[in-house]
């Protein structure tokens, strides 16, 4: 199924191209022109637009922490009943720990993406040096902690 609706939108692209519109563009012309043109209508209910909306102010919600650090503050857990959202304050370690693990799946899964598409464009469309990228993150973890440490940089 949900190939099915990513085909959909393929095509809906595809024929924004077919029409007149150009690459580089933005979702949100894609978007208008959908939309002004009759090709699309929101296919959810008010409460399932409403539930989107929510979680999404539920994902941006920071607080500062002890240690002065902006910390997401409500975390989500997919289940088979359906996504658990829990505050970091009063949520239970299980639900932490699923929570980070998902996070970290996901995070992995980002990257595994990237790898791809860069081997691909190094080995099939780039005609300079390959690009080189490295998933190591830890040294970019320790810069970005240690700029934080030393508060915001000094004006040049």
């Amino acid at each position: 199924m949900a190939h099915n609706y990513s085909a959909q939108w393929h095509r809906l692209i595809q024929r924004y191209l077919d029409e007149g519109g150009e690459w580089p563009t933005k979702t949100r012309d894609i978007a208008a022109w959908a939309i002004d043109n009759g090709h699309w209508r929101p296919q959810s209910s008010p409460a399932d637009q409403c539930a989107n909306e929510i979680a999404k102010a539920l994902r941006e919600d920071v607080i500062v922490d002890a240690q002065g650090r902006n910390v997401r503050a409500k975390h989500a857990v997919r289940t088979k009943q359906g996504v658990l959202w829990d505050d970091i304050r009063s949520a239970s370690p299980d639900h932490m720990r699923m929570a980070f693990q998902q996070r970290r799946q996901g995070i992995v899964g980002d990257c595994r993406q990237l790898k791809t598409d860069l081997d691909s464009f190094n080995e099939n469309y780039n005609t300079d040096r390959p690009i080189q990228m490295s998933f190591n993150f830890t040294e970019d973890l320790a810069e970005l902690e240690a700029s934080e440490d030393n508060g915001p940089p000094l004006a040049a």
